[in-house]
């Protein structure tokens, strides 16, 4: 984090955990910025006349960060939206492929089971981020919970896509009509997405997740043929795109 104010690298770290900790409390974005630059003010004011941090913040930081949370009010919009975000994200990774097979169909399982494993995910985040910001650990430890974190909703995914096939539960058919509104609607929630998050990240996977299989069907290859090709393709892909992202973001 950068600042105007001259302030000690724990200081720093402090403020960098205390905005993680208050946002992954589900606190209100705009409310943790004004703290953040408030105690940035009492913190640089202290050291200056040679006080340490721990006259303002006392000796556990995490108890610190505790008070401060139960002060402020639970931002439920911004739950709802992350969630939101992540249920419609993760339907747009089937529901593209399975536009292009045709009219949409998902059964009572898939939709609620995507719905909880979103609301899972967000819940798993924010109390993953929350105990790195109040437990000092090593980069390969912090590396580990992340990637628990990212492989987390994969494996959630799987199971449901096992479970959906032993059990039965009630399908939705969508018609030509419904099946194109809902496209549309994916289409322009992934346009948005990407314009708030100002990446083409989600897009790019998406395409290479759906066309490489789409088009390889329109060729006269054998199936065999077409699965390892298309699985080369998107994966390729995928990994390619993330390498130039990591290539691209060391030079900066």
């Amino acid at each position: 984090m950068k600042n105007e104010l001259q302030l000690s690298k724990k200081s720093q770290d402090f403020l960098e955990n205390l905005r993680l900790y208050l946002f992954s409390s589900g606190k209100n974005t705009d409310e943790i910025d004004d703290i953040v630059r408030e105690l940035e003010t009492h913190l640089s004011e202290a050291e200056k006349n040679g006080k340490s941090i721990d006259k303002i913040i006392g000796k556990s930081p995490k108890e610190y960060m505790k008070m401060i949370s139960n002060e402020m009010i639970i931002d439920y919009r911004t739950w709802f939206k992350y969630i939101c975000i992540i249920v419609l994200g993760s339907f747009s990774f089937t529901v593209f492929p399975d536009l292009l097979k045709g009219n949409l169909s998902y059964s009572v399982l898939e939709i609620f089971g995507h719905i909880l494993i979103g609301i899972v995910f967000i819940a798993s985040v924010f109390t993953g981020f929350k105990y790195l910001s109040t437990v000092s650990q090593s980069i390969s430890k912090q590396g580990m919970v992340l990637v628990g974190l990212a492989i987390l909703p994969i494996a959630l995914f799987v199971g449901l896509i096992f479970l959906n096939k032993a059990i039965d539960t009630p399908v939705i058919y969508f018609g030509n009509t419904a099946s194109l509104i809902i496209g549309l609607i994916m289409f322009l929630f992934i346009i948005g997405v990407s314009i708030w998050a100002k990446t083409w990240t989600l897009i790019i996977i998406i395409a290479l997740l759906t066309l490489p299989d789409y088009l390889l069907n329109l060729t006269s290859l054998q199936y065999e043929t077409k699965f390892i090709v298309s699985m080369i393709i998107t994966f390729g892909g995928i990994a390619l795109y993330l390498w130039i992202l990591s290539k691209l973001e060391m030079s900066k």
